[in-house]
Protein backbone atom coordinates (compact mmCIF):
# COMPACT_ATOMS: atom_id res chain seq x y z
CA UNK A 1 0.00 0.00 0.00
CA UNK A 2 1.09 3.59 -0.99
CA UNK A 3 0.08 5.41 2.56
CA UNK A 4 1.42 8.43 2.54
CA UNK A 5 3.00 8.96 -0.95
CA UNK A 6 1.92 12.25 -2.41
CA UNK A 7 3.27 12.75 -5.75
CA UNK A 8 3.55 10.47 -8.95
CA UNK A 9 6.55 9.12 -10.45
CA UNK A 10 6.41 9.87 -14.40
CA UNK A 11 8.15 6.27 -14.60
CA UNK A 12 11.83 8.39 -14.20
CA UNK A 13 14.48 8.11 -11.38
CA UNK A 14 14.53 11.07 -8.99
CA UNK A 15 16.99 12.91 -11.02
CA UNK A 16 15.31 12.74 -14.62
CA UNK A 17 12.17 13.39 -12.66
CA UNK A 18 13.73 17.24 -11.16
CA UNK A 19 14.87 17.72 -14.39
CA UNK A 20 11.60 17.62 -16.01
CA UNK A 21 9.88 19.45 -13.75
CA UNK A 22 12.29 22.15 -13.81
CA UNK A 23 12.37 22.33 -17.61
CA UNK A 24 8.45 22.57 -17.15
CA UNK A 25 8.13 24.72 -13.94
CA UNK A 26 10.88 27.20 -16.57
CA UNK A 27 9.13 27.03 -20.00
CA UNK A 28 5.38 27.82 -17.52
CA UNK A 29 6.82 30.78 -15.82
CA UNK A 30 8.68 32.71 -19.33
CA UNK A 31 5.37 31.85 -21.73
CA UNK A 32 2.86 31.40 -18.57
CA UNK A 33 1.56 28.33 -20.84
CA UNK A 34 2.44 25.00 -21.52
CA UNK A 35 0.55 21.68 -23.37
CA UNK A 36 1.59 18.65 -21.81
CA UNK A 37 -0.04 15.22 -20.77
CA UNK A 38 -2.44 15.59 -17.57
CA UNK A 39 0.39 13.95 -15.09
CA UNK A 40 3.04 16.03 -15.86
CA UNK A 41 0.78 19.04 -15.32
CA UNK A 42 -0.79 17.98 -11.92
CA UNK A 43 3.09 17.28 -10.89
CA UNK A 44 3.78 20.68 -11.98
CA UNK A 45 1.36 22.85 -10.71
CA UNK A 46 2.63 22.65 -6.87
CA UNK A 47 6.44 22.89 -8.05
CA UNK A 48 5.90 26.05 -9.76
CA UNK A 49 3.47 27.65 -7.07
CA UNK A 50 6.45 27.03 -4.44
CA UNK A 51 8.61 28.91 -6.57
CA UNK A 52 6.14 31.74 -7.21
CA UNK A 53 5.27 31.82 -3.70
CA UNK A 54 9.40 32.30 -2.59
CA UNK A 55 8.75 35.23 -5.06
CA UNK A 56 6.14 36.94 -3.00
CA UNK A 57 7.99 36.16 -0.22
CA UNK A 58 10.83 38.04 -1.35
CA UNK A 59 8.47 40.86 -2.60
CA UNK A 60 7.20 41.90 0.76
CA UNK A 61 10.56 41.00 3.15
CA UNK A 62 11.89 44.14 4.70
CA UNK A 63 15.29 43.46 4.50
CA UNK A 64 17.10 42.70 1.96
CA UNK A 65 18.97 39.67 3.33
CA UNK A 66 15.51 37.76 3.31
CA UNK A 67 14.53 38.89 -0.02
CA UNK A 68 17.69 37.39 -1.56
CA UNK A 69 17.56 34.59 0.77
CA UNK A 70 14.34 33.63 -1.30
CA UNK A 71 15.42 34.39 -4.54
CA UNK A 72 18.27 32.07 -3.57
CA UNK A 73 16.14 29.42 -2.99
CA UNK A 74 13.71 30.01 -6.00
CA UNK A 75 16.65 29.40 -8.09
CA UNK A 76 16.45 25.90 -7.68
CA UNK A 77 13.05 25.61 -9.21
CA UNK A 78 14.97 26.63 -12.32
CA UNK A 79 17.89 25.54 -14.50
CA UNK A 80 21.02 27.10 -13.30
CA UNK A 81 22.65 30.22 -14.72
CA UNK A 82 25.93 30.19 -17.35
CA UNK A 83 28.87 29.53 -14.61
CA UNK A 84 31.34 30.50 -17.02
CA UNK A 85 29.73 33.75 -17.26
CA UNK A 86 31.96 36.61 -17.52
CA UNK A 87 31.29 39.63 -15.88
CA UNK A 88 30.48 43.34 -16.98
CA UNK A 89 33.50 44.87 -17.98
CA UNK A 90 35.71 42.20 -19.23
CA UNK A 91 38.05 43.31 -21.20
CA UNK A 92 37.45 42.24 -25.00
CA UNK A 93 35.96 38.77 -23.70
CA UNK A 94 32.64 37.51 -25.54
CA UNK A 95 30.27 37.40 -22.98
CA UNK A 96 27.66 34.87 -22.85
CA UNK A 97 23.96 35.36 -23.02
CA UNK A 98 21.83 34.51 -20.57
CA UNK A 99 19.90 31.25 -20.04
CA UNK A 100 16.29 30.71 -19.84
CA UNK A 101 16.31 29.86 -15.92
CA UNK A 102 18.02 33.09 -15.34
CA UNK A 103 15.41 35.20 -17.06
CA UNK A 104 12.71 33.16 -15.82
CA UNK A 105 14.10 34.36 -12.35
CA UNK A 106 13.61 37.85 -13.40
CA UNK A 107 10.57 37.50 -14.62
CA UNK A 108 8.98 35.52 -11.68
CA UNK A 109 10.56 38.59 -8.77
CA UNK A 110 9.90 41.28 -11.55
CA UNK A 111 6.62 41.08 -12.66
CA UNK A 112 4.76 37.99 -11.60
CA UNK A 113 5.71 38.38 -7.52
CA UNK A 114 3.71 41.33 -7.93
CA UNK A 115 0.81 40.16 -9.74
CA UNK A 116 0.15 37.56 -7.24
CA UNK A 117 0.81 39.74 -4.34
CA UNK A 118 -2.75 39.50 -3.02
CA UNK A 119 -3.72 36.38 -3.85
CA UNK A 120 -3.59 33.78 -1.16
CA UNK A 121 -2.78 30.66 -3.64
CA UNK A 122 -3.69 28.91 -6.84
CA UNK A 123 -1.88 30.62 -9.50
CA UNK A 124 -2.21 28.26 -12.20
CA UNK A 125 -5.39 26.53 -14.21
CA UNK A 126 -5.54 23.05 -15.85
CA UNK A 127 -7.45 22.63 -18.55
CA UNK A 128 -8.19 19.54 -20.22
CA UNK A 129 -7.24 19.11 -24.05
CA UNK A 130 -8.45 15.65 -25.04
CA UNK A 131 -6.52 12.18 -26.05
CA UNK A 132 -3.44 12.52 -28.00
CA UNK A 133 -3.21 10.66 -30.98
CA UNK A 134 -0.90 8.13 -31.48
CA UNK A 135 -0.72 6.59 -27.62
CA UNK A 136 -4.10 7.73 -26.34
CA UNK A 137 -2.12 9.89 -23.82
CA UNK A 138 -4.41 12.16 -22.03
CA UNK A 139 -3.76 16.04 -22.60
CA UNK A 140 -3.97 19.11 -20.31
CA UNK A 141 -2.88 22.94 -21.02
CA UNK A 142 -1.52 24.46 -17.28
CA UNK A 143 -0.94 28.39 -17.73
CA UNK A 144 -0.78 30.79 -15.40
CA UNK A 145 -3.56 33.23 -14.32
CA UNK A 146 -3.87 36.52 -15.88
CA UNK A 147 -2.26 35.55 -19.37
CA UNK A 148 -5.95 35.44 -21.21
CA UNK A 149 -5.27 38.00 -23.40
CA UNK A 150 -1.86 37.21 -24.22
CA UNK A 151 -0.40 35.32 -27.39
CA UNK A 152 1.26 31.88 -26.54
CA UNK A 153 5.09 32.15 -28.29
CA UNK A 154 5.11 35.29 -30.32
CA UNK A 155 8.36 34.58 -31.88
CA UNK A 156 7.36 30.72 -32.72
CA UNK A 157 4.35 32.37 -34.97
CA UNK A 158 6.67 34.57 -36.41
CA UNK A 159 8.67 32.11 -37.88
CA UNK A 160 6.12 29.50 -39.29
CA UNK A 161 5.15 32.33 -41.03
CA UNK A 162 8.29 32.91 -42.61
CA UNK A 163 8.64 29.54 -43.38
CA UNK A 164 4.88 29.39 -44.83
CA UNK A 165 5.86 32.05 -47.74
CA UNK A 166 8.94 30.74 -48.35
CA UNK A 167 7.33 27.60 -49.33
CA UNK A 168 4.40 29.07 -50.90
CA UNK A 169 6.69 30.90 -53.02
CA UNK A 170 8.76 27.80 -53.78
CA UNK A 171 5.39 26.73 -55.22
CA UNK A 172 4.57 29.07 -57.32
CA UNK A 173 7.91 28.93 -59.09
CA UNK A 174 7.37 25.35 -59.47
CA UNK A 175 3.72 26.15 -61.34
CA UNK A 176 5.48 28.82 -63.28
CA UNK A 177 8.54 26.50 -64.61
CA UNK A 178 5.60 23.92 -65.41
CA UNK A 179 3.64 26.08 -67.50
CA UNK A 180 6.61 27.06 -69.18
CA UNK A 181 7.62 23.93 -70.11
CA UNK A 182 3.99 22.75 -71.21
CA UNK A 183 3.68 25.89 -73.94
CA UNK A 184 7.65 24.81 -75.05
CA UNK A 185 5.90 21.44 -75.82
CA UNK A 186 2.75 22.60 -77.53
CA UNK A 187 4.32 23.40 -81.19
CA UNK A 188 6.50 20.82 -81.13
CA UNK A 189 3.00 18.58 -81.05
CA UNK A 190 1.60 19.90 -83.70
CA UNK A 191 4.28 19.82 -86.04
CA UNK A 192 4.20 15.99 -85.52
CA UNK A 193 0.71 15.68 -86.06
CA UNK A 194 1.56 18.17 -89.22
CA UNK A 195 4.10 15.49 -90.64
CA UNK A 196 1.70 12.63 -89.83
CA UNK A 197 -1.02 14.03 -92.07
CA UNK A 198 -3.04 15.84 -89.62
CA UNK A 199 -3.14 19.60 -89.77
CA UNK A 200 -3.72 21.79 -86.05
CA UNK A 201 -7.01 21.84 -86.53
CA UNK A 202 -7.41 18.23 -85.52
CA UNK A 203 -9.14 17.24 -89.35
CA UNK A 204 -7.28 14.58 -90.82
CA UNK A 205 -6.43 15.43 -94.45
CA UNK A 206 -5.06 12.20 -96.87
CA UNK A 207 -4.42 9.30 -95.07
CA UNK A 208 -0.57 7.96 -96.64
CA UNK A 209 -0.63 4.15 -97.67
CA UNK A 210 0.22 1.88 -95.13
CA UNK A 211 3.16 0.50 -97.27
CA UNK A 212 4.77 4.22 -97.77
CA UNK A 213 4.84 4.27 -93.57
CA UNK A 214 6.29 0.91 -93.35
CA UNK A 215 8.86 1.52 -95.62
CA UNK A 216 10.19 4.84 -93.65
CA UNK A 217 9.98 3.17 -90.59
CA UNK A 218 12.82 0.45 -92.45
CA UNK A 219 14.66 3.60 -93.55
CA UNK A 220 15.06 4.78 -90.16
CA UNK A 221 17.78 3.52 -88.09
CA UNK A 222 16.41 1.90 -84.64
CA UNK A 223 17.42 4.13 -81.25
CA UNK A 224 18.38 2.49 -78.34
CA UNK A 225 16.66 2.82 -75.56
CA UNK A 226 19.21 5.40 -73.59
CA UNK A 227 18.64 7.81 -76.59
CA UNK A 228 14.85 8.14 -76.84
CA UNK A 229 15.01 11.00 -75.78
CA UNK A 230 17.86 13.06 -78.08
CA UNK A 231 16.21 11.69 -81.12
CA UNK A 232 12.68 12.95 -80.13
CA UNK A 233 14.42 16.57 -79.20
Amino acid sequence: MRHRVAHRKLGRTTEHRLALLRNLCTSLITHERVITTLPKAKELRPFAEHAITLGKRALAADVPEKALHNRRLAAAYFFSGNTNRVPDGGYKRPQAPRTAGVAALDKLFDELASRFADRPGGYTRILKLGVRRGDGAQMALIELLGSESKEAHPEEKKEQKKRGRRFFSRGKKREASEAKATNEEKPKKSSKSSASGKPASGKPTSRPSKKNDSSAAEDQPKARRGKKKEASE
